[in-house]
């Protein structure tokens, strides 16, 4: 039995909620493409993003923990992919498409720089009379721009709606405003999918990470709300923690957020009345949200994370570390481009010095960075 794109499309069509987006209804593509024989056009985007460079070197880009930290922690591939499986979850809960919700959250980090957003901040000041540096614009710039696989033209060419769930993919630390993309349109449902699972894996895996590194210990926990809300959920007395119970709580945790964001979605789109795409984006807020008791103890978990992990003494050693390391290798390029690579130069001619400078960082990895720093400055490692 073979299954056709055309079959695919036609199942989307019959299963899907009215406000979802279809492979049918597609803007298409900036460059015009022969559509593949299987695959939809939001599965073929999902397949050229995990085949980028920028996708692969996720597995050496800090979430929290410096790789060399060790091997079990959260980097951005995993993340990333623990934000597709959810971002899927919620997406087929919700009859909506879960192909372009599932690319969403596997691109939404690519943009990245090494060392988390310590690297971004550094990169942003180093920038900021040259157009600045944005994780989530520079995610866009590498599927438009940076990334070259084809002959006839520059980037993934992906869709129109992947594109603009790119643009669209906005937390309260991150906004964008790229030409092209109506910033007073609310995203997609798809898009706004991933944004929850963005928020979701973040607070869930950087709690277990930092649970499991030691960082965190479970005194300092089992007062939040959320905390004791999962507990009761799993009918656990609160005594003897170990590593078992930190895996239920997690797994857990991911779960009760699931369900409250399907539900409380649902709740959204019927209240407002939600027939069309069209609704969706007409809409001041958006509709894929917690409940307000549920965001309220998420916002606590976020600002506790804040406090006690992100400014603990070691990641924050780590993150001056970083900031020290990017900011010696771009003086060192923009005062003496000729020590950037050949290919780099060419690119600093058309799109200017500083810029390239900035996307040549912006691509490394920790371990690269790392080492491209021995190479500039260690007078015993060779060039």
């Amino acid at each position: 039995m073979i299954i056709t794109r055309q079959q695919r499309i036609q199942l989307e069509d019959e299963t899907l909620a009215p406000y979802a987006v279809r492979s049918s209804q597609s803007r298409g593509r900036k460059f015009p493409e022969e559509e593949d024989s299987y695959r939809t056009p939001y599965q073929r985007d999902h397949d050229r993003i995990i085949h980028t460079t920028a996708f692969r070197r996720l597995e050496y880009k800090t979430q929290v923990f410096v790789n060399y930290e060790g091997d079990y922690y959260r980097t951005r591939l995993t993340h990333s992919l623990e934000v597709a499986q959810i971002g899927k979850s919620l997406a087929q809960a919700l009859a909506l498409n879960a192909d372009l919700t599932e690319g969403i959250c596997l691109v939404h980090d690519l943009g990245h720089s090494p060392f988390g957003h310590a690297g971004e901040h550094i990169l942003n000041r180093l920038m900021a009379d040259h157009g600045g540096f944005n994780h989530n614009q520079q995610t866009y710039r590498i599927v438009t721009e940076l990334e070259e696989r084809y002959p006839h033209w520059i980037g993934l060419n992906l869709t129109y709606e992947m594109l603009e769930g790119i643009v669209k993919h906005e937390t309260r630390y991150d906004s964008n405003s790229i030409a092209g993309f109506d910033p007073a349109l609310r995203g997609s449902l798809e898009a706004q999918l991933a944004n929850m699972a963005d928020e979701m894996a973040y607070n869930a895996h950087d709690l277990d990470d930092g649970l499991r590194s030691g960082l965190l210990v479970h005194d300092q926990i089992k007062h939040l709300d959320i905390w004791q809300f999962v507990r009761a959920s799993i009918a656990w007395d609160g005594q003897q923690y170990d590593d078992m119970i930190r895996h239920r709580m997690i797994r857990r945790l991911i779960g009760l957020s699931i369900d409250d964001v399907v539900t409380n979605t649902t709740a959204g789109i019927h209240a407002a009345g939600i027939q069309t795409i069209s609704d969706v984006q007409a809409q001041p807020t958006n509709l894929a949200t917690y409940s307000d008791n549920f965001g309220k103890m998420a916002d606590q978990l976020k600002d506790f994370l804040y406090e006690e992990l992100y400014n603990h003494y070691r990641v924050v050693r780590m993150s001056f570390k970083a900031q020290r390391f990017i900011e010696q290798l771009f003086t060192a390029y923009t005062q003496h481009p000729r020590q950037l690579p050949p290919t780099v130069q060419q690119r600093a001619n058309v799109i200017g010095l500083h810029r390239a400078s900035a996307d040549y960082i912006a691509g490394m990895t920790d371990r690269f960075a790392l080492q491209e720093f021995e190479r500039l400055f260690d007078p015993f490692t060779r060039p």
